[in-house]
């Protein structure tokens, strides 16, 4: 059938076709750009980090039912691990460790210069055997002492409070306890723990707590909301009745140099816990050189 022999409704359908189609649009239809990608991250994306340190198994570790809000864990192992040697045993010689809350054999080795290996075979041990808290190591052929640090790529950290046990002894595992039957939610409050060479640890031996290794919030300063965006550092001891030791100020110094470099925390951002405005407390007490410390943070 040809467009002359069609019917007049037939016709008009047609034309009306032909045109719409001849005609410009009134729409234009728009084609979304390729995703971009996310936004940049705060930090840069974390590097696959050598040691075996995320794949060891850690010293037991339950915490409390908690009142709170969960607290972010942040997976995985350390970005960079900073070590220091504190100092030569002389001779190699074999001592003994007590195990703190979610040590690693890796991390044990690492203080003492001993290879895994050999803290394993003297203690009977298969790497992947679970560690208890409290438990005692034997550790052969023990060279030296070292800081062992772990950092972690961490945007929350804007501040560093100083604080004391206000207990004359003390180490993790017994302030861990204690924390955790007064109620603090995952046990021990501080990030870190400076010894005093007290239960069996050394004079400044720097211990690193739970709540750093989950990169969890603390429970030493609700005032300034500090919990939050604070690294909370305590030293045992008392310093309302006697001063800090030599050996926990210079770790105490040491431990701020490597947080504030790795963090970028200003001098003025570090402080005692009675410092911070609004806190209620003589911590870290009236015999802790503050003046030490404000010079400390100003390196």
């Amino acid at each position: 059938m040809t467009f002359f022999h069609q019917s007049a409704f037939q016709k008009t359908f047609l034309l009306l076709v032909l045109l719409a189609a001849l005609a410009p649009g009134c729409e234009t239809t728009e084609v979304a750009p390729p995703y971009p990608g996310p936004p940049p991250a705060a930090y840069p994306p974390r590097t696959a980090y050598s040691s075996p340190e995320a794949r060891q198994p850690r010293a037991a570790y339950s915490p409390p039912p908690s009142t709170c809000s969960p607290p972010v864990t942040r997976p995985g192992g350390p970005a960079e691990v900073v070590e220091k040697s504190v100092g030569y045993l002389g001779s190699p010689r074999t001592i003994y460790h007590e195990i703190g809350p979610m040590e690693t054999i890796w991390r044990i080795s690492r203080m003492y210069d001993v290879k895994p290996e050999a803290i394993y075979s003297a203690n009977r041990l298969k790497p992947n055997d679970p560690l208890q808290v409290g438990q005692k190591l034997v550790i052969p052929n023990a060279r030296m002492i070292r800081h062992v640090i772990n950092l972690y790529r961490n945007p929350q950290w804007k501040y560093i409070i100083v604080h004391h046990t206000a207990t004359g002894k003390g180490n993790a595992k017994t302030i861990h306890r204690s924390h955790w039957e007064r109620g603090f939610w995952n046990g021990l409050g501080y990030h870190f723990l400076i010894d005093n060479g007290t239960l069996g640890k050394g004079d400044g031996q720097i211990e690193m707590s739970p709540r750093w290794i989950r990169q969890q919030c603390g429970a030493h300063c609700k005032a300034g909301g500090m919990n939050d965006k604070a690294i909370g550092i305590s030293l045992v001891g008392n310093f309302h009745y006697e001063k800090p030791t030599p050996n926990q100020l210079q770790s105490l110094a040491y431990l701020l140099s490597v947080l504030r470099n790795y963090y970028r925390i200003p001098a003025s951002d570090v402080m005692g816990h009675r410092d911070v405005p609004g806190a209620k407390t003589e911590c870290p007490g009236k015999l802790f050189p503050v003046n030490c410390l404000r010079q400390t943070s100003s390196r």
